[in-house]
């Protein structure tokens, strides 16, 4: 059985919550929506945790996010920006965007059904997924990337595959997204996905579904709520690109890595990996009954969403290798607290590690990079290592409630072995009703890829290179737009006579001159503070000139265009899916203060949020709001009045 892409859209996009609409009055103001009930609206619970050790560091929200108590961790960080320096706003505000996210999507959580899962290691786990034999090969050589990533060693490639979807790491080290299809003699030269599947961090692991309609992967930029999170995006017919990706969200987005979903080559199981349960070096392997229309509830506790995202069997006893039973751990509720505090003490111990880590990569860029602000990078290393003791107090903590429970055990007459109990949650589940046997499928070729090159995008930012270069195209940009002249002549002018300038445009002059100006400045400001560059590269008689849509106006005439020019807002406007209004104004209560009022429409369901100065801000509401399932949306550009 194949899966069709409608089913899948239906399972992974547009049915991801039935909410039941309930009745109310209509909503004329924004002050009535704002009344609307929230997911935090109930008190929040900040954490219990000793004086010595209340610093207010963005490690310790990092914690509490891990352990799944996102209220807590939007507190703490809300303590956190209120006494922080200015060097750490951007960290905090990180923080507490992922830990709003993880609240936000506890809200619309799903109960997938659990067929099997096990551990293994994070090179070659996806060998173990249940698709067609040699379906994986080697990842090739990439010109241009990095494509030898320890994150990406294979490229997914069934056979007939007449497009190729792939992560390599740029020339920033940022792992991205391309695809490349196949010509007469060479493939297309990688290309990136387009803006809406592209972030400043990692995206990694791409599958397509066997109809080529639905491309899943990982990110750690996008909406998500830390580490990476898996998304879905669908492929739009009528615009011929890839649509918004949709977080899929708990159980299978987490606040740790979760990497490579897809679907069986027979439609029956979802599968999906993680290091939730485990070391950062390895994965357990969750293997789902496919559910083509999946209901969706708020999961309100703590205690309930880990236990969820733990993904558990829902029949006990179900299909272990030791099946006798004999020595086996009672899953009674002391166990429970017992596995509880050891996720505690992981959690803060991969902070401490992940901070650690971070300090030696800055020290080593200290060390190698002479170019480096060294000051900014010793204060970075300082603020880290400060925060190392009040982590380690947390550990400690953490460690003592440890040990108070195993001495409870003891006192009782129990003993419990941890590295039998380790065993115990990661040994092999096999599904006794559906027969389900984890198998290893060999990679397959490597695949003779030869790819066209790239012709290199000229540079069009302002620079002093070791020659100068004209540029490619003289033709000026839309909109306002300064330059520096540097000088006019009827002579030929070589790349020699620029000194180094770049991009250099040439227009015609008066007298049978042509003018040669450098650079493409959208401020006065900025052409300004470059304006000495170009003299002291020997311009003695550079000046400032200004063009508008390509036609030269006075220098005058383009500040005051600048200074009455109006910034670009944006808006989102959204229809609510299934009559779920109060849903959708509740999620975005929780994301902004915006307001939001009805639309000019026939039918009064046309809903606007904003106005909103960052995109990026609007952009993170709309994924919200598709990952929730709760309304179709489109941002719109509009004028500041």
């Amino acid at each position: 059985m194949k899966i069709r892409s409608n089913i899948f859209l239906a399972a992974l996009c547009a049915a991801l919550l039935s909410v039941p609409a309930k009745a109310q009055e209509p909503i004329t103001t924004p002050d009535s929506l704002k009344a609307a009930q929230t997911p935090d609206s109930a008190e929040v619970r900040v954490p219990v945790l000793p004086l010595s050790i209340f610093s207010g560091r963005p490690e310790t929200a990092d914690s509490l996010r891990k352990a799944y108590d996102f209220r807590a961790a939007v507190e703490w960080c809300r303590r956190g920006l209120e006494s922080c320096d200015s060097t750490e706003v951007e960290r905090w505000e990180k923080e507490k965007a992922l830990s709003e996210n993880g609240l936000s999507m506890s809200a619309f959580c799903s109960e997938p059904e659990v067929v099997a899962k096990y551990r293994f290691s994070l090179e070659d786990f996806c060998l173990y997924y249940p698709l067609a034999a040699g379906s994986w090969h080697p990842m090739p050589e990439v010109p241009g990337l990095d494509s030898k990533d320890p994150a990406n060693p294979y490229l997914y490639a069934p056979d007939g595959s007449k497009t190729i979807y792939f992560s390599a790491r740029d020339a920033e080290g940022i792992r991205n997204l391309y695809c490349s299809s196949e010509g007469d003699s060479l493939w297309s030269a990688p290309r990136l996905l387009n803006e809406s599947l592209t972030s400043s961090e990692d995206e990694i692991q791409p599958w397509i579904s066997p109809d080529g309609k639905s491309l899943c992967f990982a990110s750690r930029g996008l909406f998500g709520m830390g580490g990476y999170d898996l998304y879905v995006s669908e492929w739009n017919e009528t615009e011929g690109d890839w649509g918004q990706p949709v977080n899929l969200g708990f159980p299978f987005s987490s606040p740790y890595d979760d990497y490579l979903f897809a679907v069986s080559d027979d439609g029956q199981y979802s599968i999906f990996a993680s290091n939730r349960e485990c070391s950062a070096d390895s994965v357990v392997v969750y293997v789902l009954e496919f559910d083509s229309m999946p209901l969706r509830r708020n999961f309100d506790t703590v205690d309930a969403l880990k236990n969820l995202c733990s993904l558990p069997l829902k029949e006990e006893g179900m299909g272990h290798v030791d099946t006798s039973g004999k020595g086996a751990i009672q899953e009674d509720e002391n166990v429970v607290r017992y596995r509880t505090a050891m996720d505690k003490v992981r959690a803060v111990r991969d902070s401490i590690s992940s901070v650690s880590a971070g300090i030696e990569r800055l020290r080593n860029t200290l060390k190698s990079d002479e170019n480096i602000d060294r000051d900014a990078l010793i204060a970075e290393i300082t603020q880290k290592e400060m925060s190392l003791p009040t982590m380690q107090e947390l550990l400690t903590e953490a460690m003592k409630e440890l040990q108070q429970i195993e001495m409870a055990f003891l006192s009782g007459g129990i003993v419990i072995d941890p590295d039998k109990l380790k065993a115990e949650a990661e040994r092999e589940v096999i599904g006794t009703e559906s027969n389900y046997v984890f198998e290893r499928n060999e990679p397959g070729a490597p695949i003779d890829i030869v790819f066209e090159i790239p012709e290199p995008a000229f540079d069009y930012n302002f620079q002093v290179l070791e020659t100068g270069q004209f540029a490619e195209d003289n033709t000026l940009p839309e909109g306002l737009v300064y330059q520096i002249q540097l000088f006019a002549s009827a002579r030929k002018v070589t790349e020699k006579d620029l000194k180094g300038l770049s991009p250099v445009f040439i227009r015609a002059a008066s007298g049978g001159q042509k003018a040669y100006s450098a650079g493409l400045f959208r401020s006065y400001a900025d052409v300004l503070s470059n304006l000495n560059t170009a003299k002291k590269a020997g311009f003695r008689n550079a000046m400032i000139v200004a063009f508008n849509d390509g036609s030269q106006i006075s220098v005058p005439q383009a500040r005051k265009l600048e200074a009455s020019a109006s910034p670009a807002l944006y808006i989102l406007r959204f229809i609510p899916e299934n009559g779920n209004v109060e849903a959708a104004i509740a999620l975005i209560h929780v994301q902004t203060d915006k307001d939001i009022s009805r639309a000019s429409d026939g039918d009064g369901s046309v809903y606007e949020v904003g106005p909103f100065r960052d995109k990026a801000e609007c952009e993170r509401l709309q994924s919200a709001l598709s990952t929730a399932g709760l309304a179709r949306s489109e941002i719109i550009k509009t004028e500041y009045q």
